[in-house]
């Protein structure tokens, strides 16, 4: 039960921080600062490196689950039933943290905190 605290604040915090941004005013795409250079690397590093090291990590207890149900549980009722709640929570692992990517990423798109900025763009100007 506390990992479940743990995990579920931690996940509001980061599920929160983009809504910062929102109240800075910055939903135009200018820049602001630092602020917002800070959020635009929290959500680059939530979206490239967390995400999929967390699915990974989701992939590998799945594995591990199918290892124990079908191949130590053979004649283990036990290894069985451990075997199966990994896999049964290696699936609704998978699912949170599919949803909690898609409002990681709406949130950061409604406040205009996700895709290019032109500000170290080079301008080339039209005749």
């Amino acid at each position: 039960m506390r990992r479940f605290k743990l995990f579920t604040g931690s996940a509001a915090a980061v599920l929160l921080t983009p809504v910062l941004a929102f109240a800075q005013g910055i939903a135009d795409g200018s820049d602001a600062g630092p602020f917002q250079d800070l959020l635009e690397n929290i959500l680059v590093f939530t979206n490239t490196v967390l995400i999929p090291f967390i699915i990974g990590i989701g992939f590998l207890v799945f594995v591990w689950g199918m290892f124990k149900y079908f191949i130590v549980g053979g004649a283990n009722d036990d290894a069985k039933e451990q075997g199966k709640s990994l896999m049964i929570y290696a699936t609704l692992g998978f699912l949170l943290i599919i949803v909690f990517w898609g409002v990681v990423n709406l949130l950061s798109g409604s406040t205009g905190l996700q895709g290019e900025t032109l500000k170290n763009q080079p301008v080339v100007k039209t005749i």
